[in-house]
């Protein structure tokens, strides 16, 4: 350690200062530039399937029910798609063929009106 004294105006200001080696020196400070470097984000993972659940079951009522993306029609609108076309049910199914059914009657009920009002 160096000292240095030095006058000013009739007081004496005292110094002092410490010197290291160089093999002292590495050992001691912190010479890495650790201000200037960029901090490196955070690695993003994906959460598993039953993370994506309880997260889904969590986020339900804020998610749009209508829209592009991020809505409930297209979440419907990216299943449907990639399970293919096995999204009409029984029920609809039964529902689709009493349509038929009722119109095949209709078109009889009909050809008999014009049957009566022609004899």
């Amino acid at each position: 350690m160096a000292e240095y004294s030095t006058y000013n105006s009739g007081s004496a200001l005292s110094l002092s200062k410490k010197l290291y080696n160089k093999d002292a020196y590495l050992n001691v400070i912190d010479n890495t530039f650790t201000e200037l470097v960029q901090p490196q984000p955070e690695e993003e993972t994906s959460p598993n399937i039953g993370e994506f659940f309880t997260q889904y079951n969590q986020l339900f009522y804020e998610i749009p029910k209508e829209g592009e993306v991020n809505s409930h029609e297209y979440l419907i609108k990216q299943s449907t798609d990639y399970i293919g076309s096995q999204g009409i049910s029984d029920e609809i199914q039964a529902l689709l063929d009493e349509i038929t059914s009722l119109r095949e009657e209709n078109l009889e009920l009909q050809q008999n009106i014009i049957d009566l009002t022609n004899s």
